[in-house]
């Protein structure tokens, strides 16, 4: 069973951003207002039918991955999750700094919401402009008055600013509030959701749209303000608390299992023990299927292979 191509997956959101996916991609940009990729989604965008990808054909990839799991996942993956990717992968433009916000766990999302994911997230940086820089969690007390009176500059100025460059890797659990600086994109690893609770909303959403419907001291109830752990062992990108949500690692040699790939620098061919090979280059992204079997690039080429939980 060879990979499969999958193309671009862009539509409008509440920020600017898109130019960066374009040129990465190597197509034409649709304007700065598509600034998500979501690569081989089944998940669907809040109060939209945006989201999950579609293949060359315009046949749904849900569709396909029902029709024959078993081609697609290993064994282990199908016993826990069916034929669900179980992770979420995109590439995000930010064109101009995000609003301070963050997302609920799954227990939250359970309870509060009646869906069975919430939105822990994992980043890794393909690009940055100088000095650009990520905000995760607060260094200082969290005051609610923040949010009430919309103090956005109190709020960032209490938040730890990470600088950020091209190959960094960040764990972003579900309830750890951050922003996403301008200048930036990266690779995001995440939950199969769509669920954000925005601290910072005047001026970007109406504040009924903000809180998902919930209100503030619910919000405030899924935040997690202390800054996240990054530490990770030798080798891995991210922490192994991750394990549980995604999984991520880099290289040009991977072993036989279901796999979104974003190939982030040079060029070559990706080349699977039970499929052609094919030609790949930066910025291109391909769903390897089980059924391929171990694979290798050739080249120069290099990717970030995402997963589902472990």
């Amino acid at each position: 069973m060879q990979p499969i191509v999958l193309p671009p997956n862009q539509f409008p959101r509440f920020y600017r951003g898109g130019p960066r996916i374009a040129a990465f991609r190597g197509v034409p940009a649709e304007g700065d207002r598509t600034p998500e990729d979501w690569i081989g989604s089944t998940t669907r965008a809040t109060g939209e039918e945006n989201g999950p990808s579609r293949l060359a054909d315009g046949s749904e990839l849900a569709a396909a991955l029902a029709a024959d799991p078993e081609s697609f996942f290993e064994p282990s993956h199908l016993a826990r999750h069916g034929s669900e990717p179980g992770v979420l992968v995109k590439l995000l433009d930010a064109g101009e700094r995000l609003p301070v916000h963050h997302h609920p766990d799954r227990a939250f999302a359970q309870r509060h919401l009646g869906v069975p994911h919430g939105k822990t997230e994992g980043w890794i940086i393909l690009e940055a402009e100088p000095d650009a820089a990520v905000w995760l969690g607060f260094d200082r007390d969290f005051d609610p008055a923040w949010v009430a009176s919309q103090d956005t500059g109190a709020m960032l100025a209490a938040m730890r600013r990470e600088p950020v460059a091209a190959g960094d890797a960040l764990y972003v659990p579900a309830g750890v509030p951050h922003a996403i600086g301008e200048g930036i994109l990266l690779l995001e690893l995440q939950e199969p959701s769509d669920l954000s609770l925005l601290l910072e909303w005047q001026g970007i959403v109406a504040e009924e749209d903000a809180f998902l419907g919930l209100d503030l001291a619910a919000v405030l109830e899924a935040l997690r303000p202390d800054p996240p752990d990054q530490s990770c062992a030798h080798g891995r990108l991210l922490p192994d608390a991750a394990d549980a949500f995604f999984r991520a690692d880099e290289g040009t040699e991977f072993d036989a299992g279901f796999a979104i790939v974003v190939v982030h620098a040079g060029e070559g061919t990706i080349e699977c023990d039970a499929a052609e090979a094919m030609p790949v280059r930066r910025g291109a992204t391909l769903l390897v299927p089980y059924a391929a079997g171990a694979w290798r690039l050739t080249g120069n080429a290099r990717a970030y292979r995402c997963r589902g939980p472990a």
